[in-house]
Formats: structure tokens, C-alpha cells, sequence
């Protein structure tokens, strides 16, 4: 039996022993014990390190002297004893006092300790959480700080909402804005900002979700305010996560835009307005040209016109020949004017071929060469390779021949013409800064080494009727032209210049993917075809003398010509018993059925009709033509008739 108990005072005594060097190991908590009335009857290096107190110095003194003077007025320690012996425990935060005198903020656990049901002493447990209190104080008060500048902002709506989008709090801003208090709003569903068409396409759910999938939702539209009066919004709409990642509400700021909105409407239709009177300044300038140039040329029309009639009164036949010619003339250049004017509109009829601009270039260096003057040198830089491009040819060659002419023009005292072909690549940026398609083009750019342009006359280049030239020597519509066809042909055309240094004008056409067609030129002087017995033709014009004129040539040439002025008058008389041969008809005709209308009436009675259709506008000029054989209508190009 004294063995038994031996053994069992060795064990104890190794337990206390393990007991004190695990409470002497621990530095981060202050672990001592307190006898029944408080004082202090052990101390580990936690508790040295925390309150300041070496073991010597504190063992025997009441744990009361850690507490501040108001709590130990206040008789807290004594409560602390009572409460854990009470309760079994005791714990707490607090400020608690060092050794010198400076406080600390700490969390405490109080344990009593009993033997034989009797109160024996207490074990206390002391943490100091200084760090963290000032931390959890700094965020008290910022959260503090900017709730209140959340409410203080007027201009914008801040405000939250729960994962369904219910309104969880309301910032002062949101009430100016929106005009509902916290009172009236908190706890509805935000959906009711949206308008009802908004509603209907689901648009604030919508919101929400993209907001939670994407990490934010930005929009500007139109809200509604209480008053049901709208307003221009912008929002931003952000998901707000707990630690763990799961969706716990969302923050919503709403900006009112309703003046910024209407102040850039009021910019557009200023702008607007600027663009028409811009544009009307443009038609009354190419109204003007266009009166002053025609003026002329009727002029030389009418005035040998006259003169001829005078000369045949007076039996003077023989000076008849140079009032014909000089009308003629001058009807051709009414006619050249007109052409540039639809190539300027980019209504002109073009005849694309797929064509090798080298060759092209190559063939026409001799005539620019003559055409220039001996104090001009001409230079052709070509690249090899050169894509294949495909445009009128004709019009091509125009372009280049009337570049080289401006540029002859601005070297009065002689210079360099560089005339150089290149492929190029246009990318995004580049077709935004030109105004045209990306994509592979060829470039023609023709270069002088002439007086240049200033930036004023350079940014009005292109319009019609301007030009710098003196009256007399120019109609200024050679670069209109030029850009009227290359934007026609799918391509653009760009000037760069510099007063003094000279001017590059380079053309740019869409690549084709195929060969170069070689041009082959053919004589269009032939016979005129003569009627044969009994052939009729019936003509369908508004315009009295253009009737007049294809019916006497038709008369010269044998056929019987039947006229009539309206799409009516033609069908009654190819709804008759009348033998007509072939119908010419304008396509654009007054009474509110055209030309091809017409045709398409007349066809039904006379299947196998043939038809020729004539106009003077060159936006019909690629029309349709029937195939008796598949009772329907292929496009076929014609040129204008007039």
C-alpha cells in the first residue's frame, strides 16, 4: 500500500512539474494565479512580458494595481473574483495598466479553481490586444468617416441593395436625385427607377446579373424619379462578396446626366445646322459654276445658232460651216462639264476593266510628256509585282493626265513630275484616317516639285467650281473628278501638300483578284444600220426636242417614227393594231409609270418587243433589259442617250 502511494506523489509531482515548464514556456499570454482574495501567487515570462512586472516584484501584490483607477473606484476587480466564481468563468476587454503606467487593451479569462468543493484560488489569463482594438477602432471610424461623406454627397445616388436587388440603405444624393426618402424606400425593389419599357425587357434584373458575372455593370439611360418626371442617368452597379467569395449585396451609383444630355443634343444640332449651312453654301456654289459655265456655252449654242438662221436669210450659205462648228464645240464642252459633274457625283457610267496601271502608266508617258513641255521631267517610279485593279481605264487615264496638267501648272518656271505606283495594305487605322475601306488597294501618286498649297486651299481642293487658277483657265472641277471617280470605283483619293516643297495627290483602287485584260480598241466608225420596208418605231419622250431629233434621224435612215410624250400615249398606241417594230422609251417619264413600267405593260400583248431605253440621268443607266426567251428582266449597262 506505501508503495502504491509512492508511486502516486511521483506521478502528481511529475504532472505539476510538466504543468509549470508549459506555463513558463508560453511568452504571448500572461498566466498566473491568484489566491482567494486576489493576490498574486505565481507569474510566467508571458505575463513579464506584457504588464512589466518581474515575478519578484509582483508575487504577493493584488492583480487589482493592472486595473485602471476608474475601474478599481468602480470595484471591478472584486466583481471579476465574484463573477468567476459564480459563474464558473469570467471573460472580458478592457484597458489594463503596465508598470509604467501606460495602458493597454486586453482580452481576460478568469477560471476559479476548487479543491474538496472548497474555493481555493483562481488562474487568470491575460491577452494584450492593443493592435487589433486600434485596428477594429480605425475601421469603426472609417466606416464612421465614410458613411458620413457617403451621406453628405448630393450629387450622386449611393445606395446599396441586397442579392434580389432590394434597397438596403439610402445616401442623401439618392433622395435629391431620385426624390424618395430612406423611409419610404428601404426595403422596395429598385426595378421601380427603370421605365416601364425597361421593365417589360427585364432590363434591371438583367443589370444584376451581369453586374454578378462580369464584376460590374455600367449603363446610361433613362430613370424615373417619384414625381414620375425622367431623367438621363449613368450607373455603375458593383457586386459586394464576404471574405469567402459568396454574393452578399450590391453597390449602386447613379450620376443624373439630363442636362450634360441635353447641353450635347444642343452641340448636335448646332453642328447639324452648320453642316446644312455648309452644305448650302456648297449648292450655291456648285449652282453658280454651273450657271456660269452653261451661260457660256449656251452662248456659243445659241449665238451661232442665230447667226446661222441670219446667214440663210441672207443667202450667205457658204459662212454656215464655222457657226456649225462652233456650236458643236461648245456643246462638247457642255457635254465634257457634264461628265465631270456626274464623276464629281459619282453618277457618271463607268466601263470597268481589270487592268495593270504599270502598263497603263507606260502607254500614256509619251503623251503627258508632250502634253507638259520640255521644261517639265517626267519620272515613272513602278513597282514590281503591282497588283491587279479594276477600274475604267478611260477614266483612269483622265485622272493622271489631269494631275500631271496641275501640276505643269503649279511649276510655271519647270520642275520634276513623279508619277509612282505602289501595293498597299490599308488596316483599321489607316481606313479610319482616309475615309475608306480596310483592306488591299494599288496606289497611283503623282508629285511636283511645284508652289504647293496652303492649308486653306488644300481642305477646299476637292470641291467643285474651286479653283485658284485666273478666270478663264480652269473650271475647277479636275480634282473633283478624280475624287468622284476613285470613291466611285471603290477607292479614294487623298492630297498631300506644302507651300513651297510641292504637292503629291495619291489615288487609291481596290486590288483585283484575277489577270489584267489586255485593251483592245475598236473603231466605232461604222455604217448606221438602214431600215428595211414597212420598219416602225415608236418614240416615248417628255422632252419635245429630243423626240423631234430621234425621229428625223430615224427618218434619214429610212424607218417610220411614231411619237408619243407620255408612258400613256405610248400604250395606246402599242395596244392598237399599229405594227411597231421597236420601242425607244426614256426610263424616267411624267404620269407616274417610267419607262421599264411601260415596257413591262406592252410586253404582255407583244411578247417578242424589242426595246431600246434612253435617259439623260446617269443613275439609270445600268438598267434592265427583257430576255424574251426567260420571260424576265438582266441588268444590262447603257450609256446615256442624251
Amino acid at each position: 500500500m506505501s508503495v502504491l502511494n509512492n508511486n502516486n506523489q511521483s506521478k502528481t509531482e511529475l504532472q505539476q512539474h510538466d504543468y509549470e515548464q508549459l506555463v513558463h514556456s508560453v511568452v504571448d499570454y500572461a498566466l498566473f494565479m491568484l489566491d482567494v482574495s486576489g493576490k498574486i501567487i505565481s507569474w510566467n515570462p508571458g505575463a513579464e512580458r506584457i504588464k512589466g512586472y518581474k515575478a519578484s516584484e509582483i508575487i504577493g501584490e493584488h492583480f487589482s494595481r493592472f486595473y485602471t483607477p476608474e475601474d478599481r473606484d468602480a470595484g471591478l476587480p472584486e466583481s471579476v473574483l465574484r463573477q468567476a466564481a459564480e459563474n464558473g468563468r469570467f471573460t472580458a476587454e478592457g484597458w489594463r495598466v503596465r508598470k509604467d503606467g501606460s495602458r493597454f487593451w486586453a482580452m481576460i479569462a478568469v477560471d476559479p479553481i476548487w479543491r474538496a468543493g472548497r474555493l481555493a484560488g483562481f488562474v487568470k489569463i491575460t491577452r494584450d490586444m492593443t493592435e487589433q482594438h486600434q485596428a477594429a477602432l480605425a475601421a469603426i471610424e472609417s466606416e464612421r468617416r465614410f458613411r458620413l461623406l457617403v451621406q453628405g454627397v448630393t450629387d450622386y445616388a449611393i445606395y446599396m441593395l441586397d442579392p434580389k436587388g432590394y434597397v438596403t440603405n439610402w445616401n442623401t444624393g439618392a433622395q435629391h436625385i431620385k426624390g424618395y426618402s430612406a423611409e419610404e424606400i428601404i426595403g422596395e425593389h429598385f426595378s421601380r427607377f427603370y421605365t416601364a419599357e425597361d421593365r417589360e425587357q427585364r432590363v434591371p434584373w438583367k443589370a444584376l446579373e451581369t453586374a454578378e458575372r462580369e464584376g460590374r455593370f455600367l449603363a446610361e439611360g433613362w430613370r424615373v424619379r417619384k414625381d414620375g418626371s425622367r431623367f438621363w442617368a449613368s450607373v455603375v452597379l458593383d457586386p459586394i462578396r464576404d471574405d469567402d467569395g459568396t454574393l452578399i449585396g450590391f453597390a449602386k451609383v447613379t450620376r443624373d446626366l439630363t442636362e450634360r444630355r441635353e447641353a450635347q443634343l444642343e452641340l448636335e444640332r448646332s453642328q447639324q445646322a452648320l453642316f446644312q449651312a455648309q452644305k448650302m453654301e456648297a449648292v450655291g456654289q456648285l449652282t453658280g459654276g454651273l450657271a456660269h459655265d452653261f451661260n457660256n456655252l449656251l452662248t456659243g449654242i445659241t449665238g451661232s445658232l442665230d447667226l446661222m438662221k441670219a446667214r440663210l436669210a441672207q443667202g450667205r450659205i457658204g459662212e454656215l460651216e464655222r457657226y456649225i462648228i462652233a456650236a458643236q464645240g461648245a456643246a462638247s464642252r457642255a457635254a465634257t462639264l457634264t461628265h465631270r459633274l456626274l464623276a464629281f457625283s459619282r453618277q457618271q457610267t463607268l466601263e470597268p476593266k481589270a487592268i495593270d496601271a504599270n502598263r497603263l502608266v507606260s502607254g500614256m508617258e509619251e503623251l503627258i510628256r508632250r502634253t507638259v513641255g520640255p521644261s517639265i521631267a517626267i519620272e515613272t517610279v513602278l513597282a514590281a509585282g503591282l497588283w491587279t485593279s479594276y477600274c475604267d481605264p478611260n477614266q483612269l487615264e483622265n485622272a493622271i493626265l489631269n494631275l500631271c496638267i496641275n501640276a505643269r501648272d503649279a511649276m510655271p518656271s519647270g520642275g520634276r513630275i513623279t508619277i509612282e505606283t505602289a501595293n498597299t495594305w490599308v488596316d483599321d487605322a489607316g481606313a479610319a484616317q482616309r475615309d475608306m475601306p480596310r483592306g488591299q488597294y494599288i496606289a497611283i501618286c503623282v508629285t511636283d516639285t511645284g508652289t504647293g498649297m496652303p492649308a486653306d486651299v488644300l481642305a477646299r481642293a476637292f470641291d467643285p467650281f474651286f479653283t485658284t487658277k485666273p478666270t478663264g483657265k480652269g473650271t475647277g472641277l479636275g480634282l473633283s473628278m478624280i475624287y468622284g471617280f476613285a470613291k466611285q470605283s471603290g477607292g479614294q483619293t487623298r492630297i498631300y501638300s506644302e507651300v513651297g516643297q510641292g504637292t503629291t495627290v495619291r489615288i487609291y483602287l481596290p486590288r483585283h483578284q484575277g489577270e489584267a485584260t489586255d485593251e483592245v480598241v475598236e473603231d466605232d466608225r461604222r455604217e448606221l444600220p438602214r431600215a428595211e420596208a414597212g420598219e416602225t418605231v415608236l418614240v416615248v419622250d417628255d422632252e419635245p426636242t429630243v423626240r423631234m431629233l430621234i425621229a428625223d434621224t430615224l427618218a434619214d435612215l429610212g424607218y417610220r417614227a411614231i411619237e408619243a410624250a407620255d408612258a400613256a400615249s405610248g400604250l395606246r398606241v402599242l395596244e392598237s393594231d399599229a405594227t411597231i417594230d421597236l420601242l425607244i422609251t426614256d426610263v424616267g417619264l411624267p404620269g407616274g409609270m417610267s419607262g421599264k413600267q411601260m415596257a413591262d405593260v406592252a410586253r404582255v400583248r407583244r411578247p417578242t418587243l424589242k426595246v431600246l431605253f434612253i435617259t439623260g440621268y446617269a443613275e439609270n443607266a445600268a438598267i434592265c433589259t427583257y430576255s424574251a426567251s426567260h420571260s424576265r428582266w438582266t441588268s444590262s449597262p447603257l450609256a446615256s442617250a442624251r
